[in-house]
């Protein structure tokens, strides 16, 4: 249940990054963030 939570999560992060509102609203750290917590959800896979 929690990995559908997170890539439902990293998914939105990612299209709001491609179209541009994060730039806007100048939240593009949340791309960061997404980065690093993908290294911990891959290593407990």
């Amino acid at each position: 249940m929690l990995f559908i939570l997170y890539y439902i999560v990293a998914i939105t992060v990612l299209v709001l990054h491609f179209t541009g509102v994060l730039a806007r609203h100048n939240l593009e750290w949340l791309v960061l963030v997404l980065a690093v917590t993908v290294f911990p959800a891959v290593i407990y896979l």
